[in-house]
């Protein structure tokens, strides 16, 4: 059995072990090799592309993109395609550019399947949707606004339009996306979430996903493309897609901590470090066999990057020290004109804070965990709208006091994604 160094000692979760293996571990893969940036116009700069090694016979001419009246001929792994020039060109991408380039004495690329243009970094897969978008008729097109939409085929058109700097279709294609993943059916289709095991008779702890968005590679894809393409709409949808997924077990709770790590996502940080804080017993994996980071181990520990979990106690730390203020001191607030003219400021600062020192310390605040600080102040919040009339309180300071306890959660909640951070 693989070494592990002692867990983070956090409140351990509920939730059981994901059943979906294959899934679990197909994440867990693609959050640990996050692809490779590459040069947006690789082919407007004229840089070299190394050209795979192939023997004749093992390549092969794409069925349906090898056109009898192309002009262009390019490999792709160890395929060709054959299209036009002047397709290829529109839209003033990187092709376009490629193609006025001086070709001096050497033969000029694409003229022949011996001499094709190579373009490296791409799946054929990948290429071959992005060339069903440039040659698709009317009534293909329109299926992609409809429940037939191939989400697959739209992030490949949208990351190769990207790539190649074809501005509109990449356009077009991450407003597609982003119909897609919000558009509502009708009922809405039940997933049963990571770790969760089989759909129970009676759903109690599912998640209705975005039509078309039911796996977390897809997630995970979306993410990165979101940013890569700088498409506000589409990041926010996704942020919070991962908000209501991560609530669901402690490997998408994982997912979202990687993610906002790798892409620099302040917005989801912190909110996906407090949901592995406070809902997974974590450790560090040391080398050899055994699960990967983002996986449960045989005791039901999260395994997590000897980095994550020092941001883990870091976070827990500061978060209990942030409480101790908080407990101790109640939030200020200037009294009310009207408190001041027909009422005893001293007596109505005394009852807020009697009040602070006996809910800070309620029964409803102690059962949350000591770093919890946004729920014990959400606690408090409760138990200040149950207080009723307070003898020694005016009612408009009443009104100043909660908005400044509200302020005080909006404080903690904007400072989590610091809090989670390298010890200076």
């Amino acid at each position: 059995m693989t070494e592990l160094d002692p867990p983070l000692f956090i409140p351990p979760h509920d939730e059981g072990i994901i059943d979906d293996q294959e899934e679990e571990v197909a994440t867990a893969q693609l959050l640990h090799s996050p692809p490779r940036k590459r040069s947006r116009n690789l082919l407007e700069k004229g840089e070299p592309m190394k050209v795979p090694q192939l023997q004749a016979s093992q390549i092969v001419r794409d069925e349906d993109y090898y056109l009898s009246d192309g002009s262009c001929i390019i490999l792709v792994e160890n395929t060709l395609f054959n299209v036009h020039r002047s397709t290829l060109s529109k839209d003033s991408s990187s092709f376009s550019s490629m193609f006025s380039l001086p070709q001096g004495d050497k033969p000029a690329e694409g003229q022949s399947d011996e001499n094709p243009v190579v373009l490296a970094g791409d799946t054929v897969s990948q290429f071959r949707n992005f060339l069903w978008a440039l040659y698709a008729l009317p009534h293909e097109l329109l299926q992609v606004h409809s429940s037939l939409a191939n989400l697959t085929r739209l992030i490949d058109i949208a990351s190769i339009a990207n790539k190649y700097s074809f501005k509109s279709l990449e356009t077009w294609a991450l407003d597609v996306i982003v119909d897609t993943v919000t558009r509502k059916s009708s009922p809405s289709p039940q997933f049963p979430l990571p770790g969760l095991g089989p759909a129970p008779a009676t759903p109690t702890q599912t998640y209705a996903l975005p039509a078309q968005l039911t796996n977390n590679v897809q997630v995970i894809a979306l993410v990165r493309l979101a940013q890569m393409c700088q498409h506000e709409r589409l990041l926010n949808t996704m942020i919070e897609s991962l908000r209501k997924l991560m609530s669901s077990s402690p490997q998408n709770a994982y997912m979202a901590m990687t993610l906002a790590d790798e892409l620099d996502l302040r917005v989801l940080r912190g909110a996906a470090y407090l949901e592995v804080m406070q809902k997974a017993i974590v450790v560090v994996r040391r080398p050899g066999p055994g699960p990967t980071e983002g996986e449960i181990d045989g005791n039901g520990r999260l395994i997590v990057s000897a980095i994550q979990k020092m941001r883990l106690l870091s976070g827990y730390y500061r978060l209990t020290m942030a409480w101790e203020q908080l407990r101790t001191v109640p939030p200020n607030f200037d009294h009310a004109s009207s408190c001041g003219a027909n009422w005893h400021q001293s007596g109505c600062m005394q009852s807020w804070q009697e009040f602070w020192r006996e809910k800070t310390k309620s029964e409803m605040v102690l059962a949350l965990g000591l770093a919890d600080v946004l729920g014990r102040l959400r606690a408090v919040l409760k138990e200040f709208d149950k207080w009723g009339s307070a003898t020694y309180m005016h009612h408009d300071c009443r009104m100043l006091a909660r908005r400044a306890i509200n302020e005080k959660l909006k404080a903690a909640q904007d400072a989590l994604p610091d809090l989670f951070s390298d010890m200076d």
